[in-house]
């Protein structure tokens, strides 16, 4: 999904937690939170659409029979510490899901969260938005993955605890999401993609 940012979805300026869960639940459309701001966000492009399809498809088939199991861009994810909530392109949560309040739609535990590039959110899901998921303490790795060019940018958490990055710039590479125990190739994931189109 793309976040169409800075501009706020609605007319006043400052909402609470409490107003914005209402107003989603009531809306269609689906908006980001962010220290009292609501972002409106739009559709994607085929090539999006498509990428995210082949890596659901991909870690569904891949992750049966183990404890994670991938979500689509349907779940949103909520982290208290900095206020964020958002609906990332797709989500694998290991063990059982925890949410808000238990409130069953507002998760809090993901293991590994995949975000699907667009011109309009390239810089901030790679700067603000990496910046604001490293508050997930269950978070083990992102990924960002670009459907105009052959390119898979790998973050993950090193054995002395920094975040480390892993890009994967050919075809012929691997995506290992060792957190998971499961690896995805740049074929299956650019299955049926044209770059550029």
């Amino acid at each position: 999904m793309e976040v169409n940012e800075p501009a706020i979805a609605y007319g006043k300026q400052h909402y609470t937690i409490t107003e914005y869960l209402e107003m989603e639940d009531a809306s269609d459309e689906k908006h980001e939170y962010y220290q009292g701001e609501i972002f409106a966000m739009s559709g994607a492009r085929l090539p999006h659409i498509v990428v995210t399809r082949n890596l659901t498809v991909a870690l569904a088939n891949k992750l049966k029979g183990k404890s994670c199991r991938p979500y689509g861009n349907d779940m949103r994810i909520h982290i208290p510490v900095n206020t964020l909530f958002t609906y990332p392109d797709l989500t694998i949560i290991c063990g059982k899901p925890e949410s808000l309040n238990n409130d069953g739609m507002n998760f809090l535990n993901p293991t590994v969260l995949i975000e699907v590039l667009s011109p309009s959110t390239r810089k901030y899901d790679r700067e603000s938005k990496f910046k604001l998921y490293r508050d997930i303490p269950s978070l083990k790795e992102y990924i960002m993955v670009d459907p105009a060019s052959i390119s898979v940018e790998a973050h993950y958490i090193n054995s002395r605890g920094n975040w480390e990055l892993q890009d994967h710039t050919s075809i012929d590479d691997e995506l290992n999401l060792n957190s998971v125990g499961v690896s995805v190739t740049l074929k299956e994931i650019y299955e049926d993609v044209v770059i550029g189109g």
